[in-house]
């Protein structure tokens, strides 16, 4: 098996699954289903796929060269090493997820996932086209490293990848006990809404421990009404533009810097940063929502 045969036996399921989606949302939900977006991020994951299977010899290269100065021999006919390579895989994807959140150029790629304003299962798949130059492929170089074989790795990714499909929808409620493990819909929501409480929040894969041992957990609030897409949104349906957006707004402060320090930080700093003016960043958004709060329950209270 290889992470291509994986995504090429899924795909029937995942187009059959959206069509029940939308045929859900309009005669149950009776909800206007956004069909023009959906093709938009049909577009923007074939867009993905060309772009994947052109660099994917050079990945491939790095991770095989990793190998060869691999720490340790593990045989990967036994079950055990394939628990340990989940384990391996799903911490390595945690970093990466939360480095594309915190480091603006690897921002640039991510935020192309996060620009859908509204969550639904053809989202899953709505992904930048700029990975070997965004970086995030590089967070398994290490995994290659310990010892894990490159093709067993890139099958164990894609299958973490997979199980995120069915996170991207609002018509899972939350699910119980298995909330407090893995991954549901319900957390997932709330990586993906911009409600100042929720910014940077949730990045594990498969499992939310992650986002619980490094403090980066947020449960969904009862009676709060999820608000979708980035801070600054776009609205287009170019995937195209979709595509590159951020890297335009990259550029532009780029050229605006007027020293080789401001440049890295609007390169490598959180995303919202600028070395003047007020700080957009999510720490400064979720400081001046809980600063507003508060002024506002003490004028309530008297």
């Amino acid at each position: 098996m290889t992470p291509l045969k994986l995504y090429l036996f899924a795909l029937p399921v995942f187009f059959a699954l959206i069509s029940a989606e939308a045929i859900f949302y309009r005669k149950v939900l009776r909800k206007d289903y956004g069909w023009a977006v959906t093709v938009s991020n049909i577009a923007v994951a074939l867009g993905r796929l060309g772009a994947e299977a052109t660099f994917a010899i050079v990945i491939a290269g790095v991770y095989v060269a990793a190998y060869q100065m691999r720490l340790a021999e593990i045989p990967m006919d036994r079950w055990e090493s394939w628990v340990a390579l989940f384990f391996a895989v799903e911490f390595a994807y945690y970093w990466l997820h939360r480095c594309s959140h915190e480091i603006r150029w690897m921002w640039t790629q991510h935020s192309v996932h996060h620009s859908a304003r509204q969550i639904t299962l053809s989202v899953a798949y709505r992904l930048g086209w700029t990975g070997l130059v965004a970086g995030p492929w590089l967070f398994l170089i290490p995994v290659c490293w310990l010892g894990f074989n490159p093709l067993a790795v890139t099958l164990m990714f894609a299958a973490n990848l997979l199980y995120q499909f069915w996170l991207h929808t609002e018509t899972v409620p939350k699910l119980g006990w298995f909330e407090s493990i893995f991954n549901t819909p319900s957390h997932h929501r709330v990586h993906h809404a911009v409600n100042p409480q929720y910014l940077d929040r949730n990045y594990g894969g498969v499992l939310i421990i992650w986002d619980k041992l490094f403090g980066t957990f947020a449960r969904e609030e009862d009676g709060t009404r999820n608000e979708y897409g980035l801070v600054r949104q776009i609205d287009t349906l170019n995937p195209v533009k979709i595509a590159f957006s951020e890297w335009m707004n990259l550029a532009r402060d780029l050229r605006a810097s007027r020293s080789i320090g401001e440049a890295l930080g609007y390169a490598f700093g959180k995303p919202g940063w600028s070395p003047s003016g007020p700080d957009r960043t999510s720490a400064g958004i979720r400081a001046r929502a809980a600063a507003a709060s508060a002024v506002l329950a003490k004028t309530s209270n008297g």
